[in-house]
């Protein structure tokens, strides 16, 4: 299970990318604002999910949501951030967003996130 994941904060990121490696992604490739993870996106194939935050320099995570759309990929899409307001939560969806988990959250919460999203490999 191959993971694109957005975060401008370095220690979000290791947070997020430890909890996916507990579970069943065992790779997971990082990326600190929205422009470098759409660069990570158009150059590598196989995602089989990207998170992103909302709030990052350069790219954010709506825009992101958007370009990666914008190239008719399918990808499932889940933001991983504190834009909780409804009215936040509908234009990440509208964008193509396939799921929202809200900071901060638990191991519990980001497993039952992921289950929603993504086939569970069988053992």
């Amino acid at each position: 299970m191959r993971v694109l994941l957005a975060e401008d904060s370095g220690v979000m990121r290791k947070i997020i990318a430890r909890g996916l490696n507990s579970l069943w992604v065992d790779d997971v490739v990082e990326a600190a604002d929205g422009a470098l993870a759409l660069a990570q996106f158009e150059k590598n194939d196989g995602f089989n999910l990207v998170l992103t935050d909302w709030n990052m320099p350069n790219m954010n995570g709506l825009e992101l949501v958007k370009a990666i759309r914008a190239t008719g990929s399918k990808v499932p899409i889940m933001m991983i951030t504190t834009e909780a307001e409804k009215g936040r939560v509908l234009e990440a969806i509208q964008a193509g967003v396939n799921d929202y988990l809200v900071k901060p959250f638990d191991q519990s919460q980001l497993q039952a996130k992921l289950e929603r999203v993504l086939p569970q490999p069988t053992i």
